[in-house]
């Protein structure tokens, strides 16, 4: 949506932000769990693959065009000026282990755009790209980084565990989530665990979930579907019990049609609905709504191909720590990301022996 009312968001200041004072610790606990993940996979695939959102749906380029009349509040970092960057996008699904579609998960997309000016966060300082992690629910599962370290630890536990009985499991909470929709209701827990509705996954809407910094200010993002041949995917169902059914669905979309997407952001104007450290607040959108700042397009493409897209997959990297300064990441969960994304992707480096480095053009990918 456009700004319709005038917004009045606070610019940042370092009292936002409440770094807990075993931190360091929490820290220490992701990385060892989500290394014990990769441990485990990484041995069953031969190949080391990353520890959360490891089966990947599609990589799709396309390009990003900043919207022309933003108003001055919303000219800050990536968007100050009106233009266009090339970007590659990659679909996912949650969990850290590749498992047949059927065991159905949150699904997430990674946009990383490339010729981007601006100091750097981290990475080499000749990269020129910002990377946008968002999945498809408003607020993150946990409010902070420790809260989230028992969750994950169980998962850990489960992971090439008797996939069979997940795809059982995955049936049964659909079947409980589907009840509590039926009333109006939602549980992001149930779909957390596999009880996510099996749908298309390009009729989502997608959610940084946390906040970063716009420029001066606090902001969440959002990817929304616009083109009526995404919006129509909407709840749509996917095949059902195919091995790969999302990645199926996206590759036969895009043999055909063009996908448009508008990316919104929705900046903080109140630090007590609209939190920097607990990341399990949905922001509320009467307050601040998401306000559209750029489009993002990708023309009919080959969306996979088994012959090159593992290679390609197996250099890319994404985080919410490649970036501008402009666009810091913010709150417990951003900051103990910046470990945990390094750790993981130093991992995959030195097991696949696979050369990793930004990618500054879409000619790279």
């Amino acid at each position: 949506m456009n700004a319709t009312f005038p917004l009045n968001p606070l610019i940042y200041t370092p009292d936002f932000e409440k770094v807990q004072d075993d931190e360091g610790e929490t820290i220490k606990e992701l990385v060892d769990t989500l290394q014990e993940i990769a441990d485990i996979t990484s041995k069953d695939y031969g190949r080391a693959v990353r520890s959360v959102h490891a089966k990947p749906h599609g990589l799709i380029r396309g390009k990003l065009t900043i919207h022309s009349d933003l108003p001055d509040f919303l000219k800050q970092g990536v968007f100050a000026s009106e233009g266009t960057y090339p970007v590659v996008m990659r679909f996912s699904t949650s969990p850290g282990d590749i498992m047949s579609d059927s065991v159905s998960t949150p699904r997430g997309i990674a946009i990383k755009l490339m010729g981007v000016a601006g100091e750097r966060l981290t990475g080499e300082p000749t990269s020129r790209t910002q990377d946008f992690l968002m999945v498809n629910g408003p607020a993150f599962l946990k409010p902070d980084a420790k809260s989230f370290v028992s969750g994950l630890k169980l998962l850990a536990k489960t992971t090439d565990k008797a996939e069979g009985l997940k795809r059982i499991l995955s049936a049964a909470l659909r079947g409980a989530e589907r009840i509590i929709e039926s009333v109006g209701g939602e549980s992001p827990t149930i779909k957390s665990m596999g009880g996510h509705p099996e749908t298309n996954i390009l009729g989502e809407t997608f959610f940084t979930q946390v906040p970063l910094l716009y420029g001066k200010y606090m902001a969440k993002f959002s990817l929304v579907p616009i083109a009526t041949e995404l919006t129509s995917l909407k709840d749509a169902p996917l095949e059902d019990g195919r091995e790969n059914a999302i990645r199926e669905a996206v590759s036969a979309f895009f043999k055909a049609h063009t996908a448009k997407w508008e990316l919104r952001v929705q900046l903080c104007t109140d630090i007590e609905t609209m939190p920097i450290e607990d990341a399990s607040v949905v922001w509320p959108e009467d307050e601040s709504p998401y306000v559209a700042v750029a489009t993002v397009e990708a023309a009919p493409q080959v969306s996979w191909d088994d012959a090159t897209s593992p290679q390609i997959e197996d250099r890319l990297t994404f985080s919410p720590w490649n970036g501008i300064q402009d666009h810091r990441p913010l709150g417990s969960v951003m900051r103990a990301r910046r470990q945990v994304y390094e750790s993981s992707s130093t991992f995959r480096k030195q097991f696949n022996g696979c050369p990793m480095a930004e990618v500054n053009a879409l000619e790279e990918v």
